[in-house]
């Protein structure tokens, strides 16, 4: 038998196999000599195994294995022996036993690694993407896409049963206005001129595969999108996306909360309670400052004009008399001196405020603040009918301004708040259905209004009698812990309406044609009444395993900038290739 024909993989090792002749490969992941005998860990995905090499067994392999190094990728076969039992090593699955080893093939030598696998965390993250392969080995990294695979397998095996099928849906395809985020655009050779835009989503084919008879479509899709990244956004990354004919929002929110409960009762034995806690995105916005809440700890934003209706405070009167707000977040059970709360404020002017305005109730009932002599004497009792739990010790941190953009920041404030006060259960799983959501959202800058979810998005009943400030969607996003795990909608499935959206956001008949032309004509030809959502599939992996951000559980991710730093790409290409797609670089300033 050969050696590469392994028997068994390293972590597979079990008390049935004690006596018997196996083969194992995988690398050298330690090696300990002690002189007449050698032992090496042999490491693959599965796990580790001790190998025992002893010239009793074999002198020639005995005098092979002096040579062995760590990660050279070897085949070993022996007998499996039950180890003593002060040899045995509890920290391993196969801690019981060893392999006396009689047969050695080395299929590959490795020379000093750039980084040692073992302290790769407190290398440079660049590096370790560089030599992504090397950072894969890793039994943490290899747990990590263990998971990831048995998630996908799950979403496939649970919609599969459901009745759903998969599909492929074009990844070269037309620009549109359909997301917020730039697309990334490739040149036509065969079309001179003309572009190709990747898919921020399969939103339009989805619903065309409706429009299809189709009835239940999901896909485990691929999706770009060229915007600014952080820890949960990459320029290409991974969605189960998923559509449904003849449904409501109920029908589209308790299928996906029985995909997700399915997902982590299968993969991490975790039985979830349903249905999921529901919030609209007004209630959601008022009280913590966001359309994504993180439910893990009680910290909320409470509007307090009230309190300062009489005061003679110039930026607060300033705010007051020109309609703005005044919310504050009420922080108990811990003791802060005058530095740390300055440094609040610091922290708060590093997040986009002006200011912060902080007020300490001390032990004897009086207030100790920056701004204190402009207070009322009864100012804590005043405070205490609009902040209940206010007591000795407690903080008031205020912010006042326009309401949207001061309730974003006071979210902002309040999320910092409780990552450095440890506030956060970080054990909980706290999933939430938000919903809803505005239709349109007005953009300063050009004077445009814009869909927030997309323009394919239904209103719901009653959006001819309001203006477009207080139109509503019928969409809802699944929230876990604070990050948005995914988003849908019910769908416009009427040419006329889907016109008057067109309308609502500008585009002219020309425009509309020449960018949807197609899906209006589709929705003249029998399109069904649907819905549908997505999950990032990169995210749920990210908060299933803990990891730090979706780089983590993305096999070949980018850097912060969008750069892969294995491939070196992106990369510069010569004229001669641009001439056949007849393109020019153009090197002056934009």
């Amino acid at each position: 038998m050969h050696l590469m024909e392994r028997t068994v993989r390293c972590g597979h090792v079990t008390d049935s196999l004690v006596g018997k002749e196996i083969i194992l490969t995988g690398w050298v992941d330690g090696r300990r000599d002690h002189g007449g005998l050698i032992f090496i860990d042999l490491r693959d995905r599965s796990g580790i195994m001790q190998l025992v090499f002893d010239p009793a067994y074999s002198s020639k392999v005995h005098e092979q294995a002096h040579g062995l190094r760590s990660e050279y990728v070897i085949g070993v076969r022996g007998t499996v022996v039950e180890r003593t039992p002060q040899t045995v090593n509890t920290a391993l699955a196969t801690g019981h036993w060893e392999l006396h080893v009689t047969d050695l093939t080395i299929f590959n030598r490795a020379k000093g690694l750039p980084f040692q696998l073992d302290s790769a965390d407190q290398v440079d993250e660049e590096l370790r993407l560089k030599y992504r392969y090397l950072d894969l080995r890793r039994p943490i990294m290899q747990q990590r896409f263990a998971l990831r695979h048995e998630v996908i397998f799950a979403l496939r095996e649970y919609l599969h049963e459901r009745g759903f099928y998969e599909f492929e849906t074009p990844l070269l395809t037309k620009p549109s206005v359909e997301g917020g985020a730039r697309e990334f655009v490739i040149p036509s050779r065969t079309h001179p001129g003309s572009f190709y835009a990747l898919p921020q989503s399969p939103q339009l084919y989805k619903q065309l595969l409706m429009a299809s008879g189709m009835d239940r479509y999901f896909q485990i899709a691929r999706c770009f999108r060229d915007e600014d990244l952080r820890a949960d956004r990459q320029p290409e990354f991974t969605q189960l996306d998923l559509e449904m004919s003849f449904v409501d929002e109920s029908t589209v929110m308790t299928m996906v909360e029985g995909i997700i409960a399915y997902v982590y009762k299968k993969v991490l034995g975790v039985e979830l309670t349903l249905p999921l806690k529901r919030m609209t995105y007004d209630h959601a916005f008022s009280t913590y400052g966001s359309d994504k809440p993180d439910l893990r700890f009680d910290l909320p934003i409470v509007e307090c004009k009230a309190l300062f209706a009489d005061t003679e405070l110039k930026f607060l009167r300033a705010v007051l008399d020109t309609g703005g707000s005044i919310g504050a977040l009420c922080v108990n059970g811990h003791r802060f001196s005058h530095t740390e709360l300055n440094r609040w404020v610091d922290r708060a002017q590093g997040l986009g405020a002006k200011g912060l305005l902080w007020i300490h109730v001390k032990e004897d009932g009086t207030v100790d603040s920056p701004v204190e002599k402009f207070l009322p004497k009864d100012f804590v009792a005043r405070a205490r009918a609009i902040f209940p739990s206010l007591a000795a010790g407690s903080v008031l941190f205020i912010m006042a301004g326009q309401y949207k953009s001061t309730w974003q920041l006071l979210g902002r404030l309040r999320l910092e708040l409780g990552s450095a006060l440890n506030l956060i259960n970080k054990n909980e799983m706290n999933f939430l259905w938000v919903t809803g959501f505005p239709l349109l959202e007005y953009d300063e800058q050009t004077k445009c209004w814009s869909s927030v979810h997309h323009p394919f998005t239904s209103p719901t009943a009653g959006w001819q009698d309001v203006d477009f400030a207080q139109m509503k969607a019928r969409a809802y996003d699944i929230v876990l812990n604070g990050i948005e795990l995914g988003g849908g909608s019910i769908r416009i499935h009427d040419r006329e309406l889907q016109q008057k959206i067109f309308d609502m956001l500008g585009l002219d008949k020309q425009t509309m044609e020449e960018k949807f032309g197609f899906l209006l004509e589709a929705q003249e030809l029998g399109f069904p009444p649907h819905g549908g959502l997505a999950i990032g599939i990169d995210r749920l992996v990210m908060l299933m395993t803990q990891a730090s951000s979706i780089r983590e559980v993305i096999a070949f991710p980018k850097t912060q900038s969008g750069f892969d730093p294995l491939m070196e790409a992106p990369t510069p290409i010569g004229q001669a290739y641009l001439a056949q797609y007849q393109l020019k670089i153009n090197n002056k300033p934009a």
